[in-house]
């Protein structure tokens, strides 16, 4: 029986990551239709803590080395999320949104760092009924950079926010404003009813 590791390191290596803060578990897994190196490959969600943790596979190499730079995996990062849990299964429109947020990466050629900041144009969950109109990108907050065969990738956590915590972003700096609301959601879970 061959391993999952030898066929996957990469896939490998943000499951090693993520064991390390997430108790044991089976996680919950969705794939696409999308082949390795092509876009959003699959999503995985854990539970830990009254949240559920959403991360990507597809930004960085999973299976084999494709791109030229031997140091980064891929795009170099994975996109995470926490949203709290309220059901036996992560919100659909958090699933939505990291697969149009990697669609997007793909399709623009434009990756996303810690301190980048965007407006989709609308609630970040497709309803009207959340204050959360606006997406910032931070270093995620407990999921430490890894290294795989193909090269080192980081995890980049995906934040959703109001209009006015955009601006102050504006204003001050994304990295302030994160600061912030880390002192009431160390993890940056992203609650629509806040």
């Amino acid at each position: 029986m061959v391993e999952v590791a030898d066929e996957a390191p990469g896939w490998a290596a943000i499951e090693a990551a993520v064991a390390t803060r997430v108790s044991d578990q089976n996680p919950l897994h969705w794939g696409t239709n999308n082949l390795p190196g092509q876009g959003l490959y699959g999503l995985s969600a854990y539970q830990s803590a009254g949240h559920w943790l959403l991360v990507t596979f597809g930004m960085t190499e999973l299976f084999s080395k494709d791109s030229d730079d031997p140091d980064v995996s891929g795009w170099g990062y994975e996109l995470t999320m926490r949203v709290p849990v309220d059901a036996d299964q992560p919100p659909a429109w958090s699933l939505r949104l990291l697969e149009r947020l990697v669609d997007y990466v793909f399709t623009s050629g434009k990756p996303f760092a810690e301190g980048h900041r965007m407006d989709p144009g609308g609630p970040v969950t497709g309803q009207a009924n959340t204050r959360l109109r606006a997406l910032a990108f931070a270093a995620d907050p407990e999921l430490p950079p890894i290294n795989s065969p193909h090269g080192s990738a980081r995890f980049v956590t995906v934040v959703g926010i109001t209009a006015n915590e955009l601006d102050r972003m504006k204003v001050t700096t994304t990295a302030e404003v994160l600061n912030e609301l880390a002192e009431r959601s160390p993890m940056l879970v992203t609650d629509p009813t806040r």
